[in-house]
């Protein structure tokens, strides 16, 4: 299912003061997609995937699912809406008076699904998601993992067509996370489901997404395709997400996805590599051709689903004219150049 939102605006008054939450928002989300919205904290995020899943109305602005507008449903339309869509959130949200299978259930019972049609939809889900053997499990026994496994098979119990996470993989260690990542892109290419991320880690972005939106204070500052936003950031916001990388590590793969820096001065330049660009030698042959030097402070390779992209932080040396000469040598290489000003 596509989605559009139309210049959403959402205002809440606090004490004496107006806070803008979402500024005239405007986005396109493909369907079959998993499409990330990342902002720091206070960014408006959580706001707006209220907006997008029909929980708040928007102050203006329209919401449309598939060329329906669904923001101005009435009371038994916006019911059966809200069926269409499942959510996940941070703490799992599970009733521990219920076990595993009772939760996935739980949906289902409130829909007035009949007993056999529930006990099948059940099964089915609880080996989608790796947890045959957990049925009966109090959920007071599941580890964190689990528990977001059993929320994700309730979020599906009703076969939506989108599927909302709210942080899904805030509360996960690494290990976990990328195993949860890893099940949500798995079943997403099954069900066809168009998947909307909410998300504060760009590791997050990296691993599961293929477009992100990136807000700041409410609005949007930049939006494309995961690898674009990755090898060629427009705005200050995305810049320092991608800085303050961390790697998400697999017990299978120990490799590192994250920015190692090993050295705290220095990095006037960011040079970010696209796939096969990745291991050319691209320094070595610029050393080569002008008369500078290169100080590397820090560097990595992001592991994107659609492709690579390698990162260094360096500070170039030399005659002012050599550098430039240099700097643009490297760009009709396909590598892209930023000027970062890194610490003095």
């Amino acid at each position: 299912m596509e989605i559009k939102i139309k210049n959403l605006i959402r205002t809440y008054y606090q004490s004496d003061k107006t806070v803008e939450a979402v500024k005239n928002v405007s986005l396109n989300i493909p369907s079959n997609t998993v499409y990330g919205i990342i902002g720091k904290s206070g960014a408006g995020k959580s706001t707006l995937v209220r907006l997008i899943s029909l929980l708040e109305k928007p102050d203006s602005g329209e919401v449309y699912f598939n060329d329906k507008r669904v923001d101005n449903l009435d009371k038994k339309e916006m019911i059966n809406q809200h069926r269409q869509m499942g959510m996940i959130f941070q703490n799992f949200n599970l009733l521990s008076s219920r076990t595993a299978a009772k939760n996935i259930a739980y949906p289902l019972e409130i829909c007035k699904t009949p007993k056999d049609e529930i006990n099948k939809r059940v099964k089915e889900l609880l080996e989608l998601v790796g947890l045959s053997d957990r049925a009966n499990a109090p959920i007071s026994t599941l580890s964190g993992g689990q528990k977001q496994r059993i929320a994700i098979a309730r979020a599906l119990a009703n076969k939506p067509e989108i599927l909302f996470c709210d942080e899904a993989t805030s509360a996960l260690d690494p290990q976990t996370t990328r195993s949860i990542l890893q099940l949500i892109r798995d079943i997403q290419k099954k069900m066809n489901l168009t998947v909307v991320m909410i998300t504060h880690q760009m590791e997050v972005v990296r691993d599961a997404c293929d477009r992100v939106a990136v807000l700041n204070d409410g609005a949007v500052v930049e939006e494309g395709t995961v690898a674009d936003i990755f090898s060629n950031p427009k705005s200050e916001t995305t810049k320092d997400f991608l800085s303050h990388l961390n790697p998400i590590a697999d017990e299978e793969d120990s490799s590192d996805d994250g920015i190692v820096r090993w050295s705290e001065h220095g990095g006037k330049y960011t040079l970010r590599f696209i796939d096969e660009k990745t291991g050319e030698p691209v320094i070595s042959t610029v050393s080569k051709k002008f008369d500078v030097t290169f100080n590397i402070r820090a560097g990595g390779i992001q592991h994107l689903p659609q492709k690579d992209i390698g990162t260094l932080i360096v500070d170039i040396n030399g005659p002012d004219a050599e550098v430039e000469k240099a700097i643009e040598y490297i760009k009709t290489l396909g590598v892209n150049v930023e000027i970062t000003g890194g610490k003095a």
